[in-house]
């Protein structure tokens, strides 16, 4: 304990001096050190922590946490360095710059429930703008109004299209960012809608409004069932504490007349 006290002041110094620098010896290897940096995390961070968060100085900061409880352990086991020690403390390490990926994951996990809801009352205002635009321009006038959660997906969506890309796969990929229900439809509706002739739309905006409109009623029936349970729980517990109390009470009673 003695060795990890005496490195940790140690580095603490060396930082201080500026002999050891591992913030500036990330950024400036930051193009190699973000190589390894998961293909949604990008997306991830901006699910949790909105737009105004730079994903990179994030990930930077996981690296160099990572690094220096890989060092502090290495200090903890120098009197007793050996492979094995030296794995143990590069695994922690590791295990500490992997656990911010995860975090985020289990948040985004722990959302999709929220997503779900929210995607039904996207979906209508888009169904409004496309009356009037065509879908690359109503998609690009939906961010402003959209759900946050949606918006860094909604932008590599409209990129794409405008970089020439005609195919499904952009409305597909999408879906796939925000696995819910019903989604994949949703999106292959929306494509079709997109391509399709002027002709034909009203009929196709119909069947859009139908599923929408059809999303919708899931998402109240969603939300009502759990006011619903969330007010029984409530019930159910009141009634247990005023039952416990009465017991208790009743038990106290009857105590006395012995």
């Amino acid at each position: 304990m003695e060795f990890l006290v005496i490195g940790v002041i140690v580095l603490y110094i060396m930082q201080k001096n500026k002999k050891i620098d591992t913030g500036k010896f990330i950024k400036d290897n930051g193009n190699w050190i973000r190589k390894f940096k998961e293909s949604d995390y990008d997306f991830l961070v901006r699910s949790k922590y909105g737009e105004d968060v730079d994903p990179d100085q994030l990930f930077d900061k996981r690296v160099q946490n990572g690094f220096i409880v890989g060092v502090a352990l290495i200090f903890l086991f120098i009197t007793q360095l050996s492979f094995i020690n030296i794995l143990a403390a590069l695994l922690v390490g590791y295990l500490i710059y992997r656990s911010g990926y995860s975090n985020l994951k289990s948040f985004y996990k722990k959302h999709l429930h929220e997503i779900n809801l929210q995607l039904p009352y996207f979906l209508k205002n888009l169904e409004v703008l496309a009356q009037h635009y065509t879908i690359p321009v109503a998609l690009a006038r939906s961010i402003d109004t959209s759900p946050e959660i949606f918006r860094p997906g909604l932008r590599k969506l409209i990129q794409r299209i405008n970089d020439g890309d005609s195919s499904i796969d952009p409305y597909m990929d999408f879906a796939k960012e925000y696995p819910v229900n019903d989604s994949m439809r949703m999106m292959r509706l929306l494509y079709r809608l997109g391509i399709g002739s002027q002709e034909n739309k009203h009929e196709q905006l119909v069947m859009f409004s139908r599923s929408v409109s059809a999303l919708q009623n899931k998402a109240r029936e969603t939300r009502y069932k759990e006011r619903l349970n969330k007010m029984e729980g409530k019930t159910m517990i009141m009634l247990g504490a005023v039952g416990g109390s009465v017991m208790v009470v009743l038990l106290f009673a009857m105590l006395q007349q012995f």
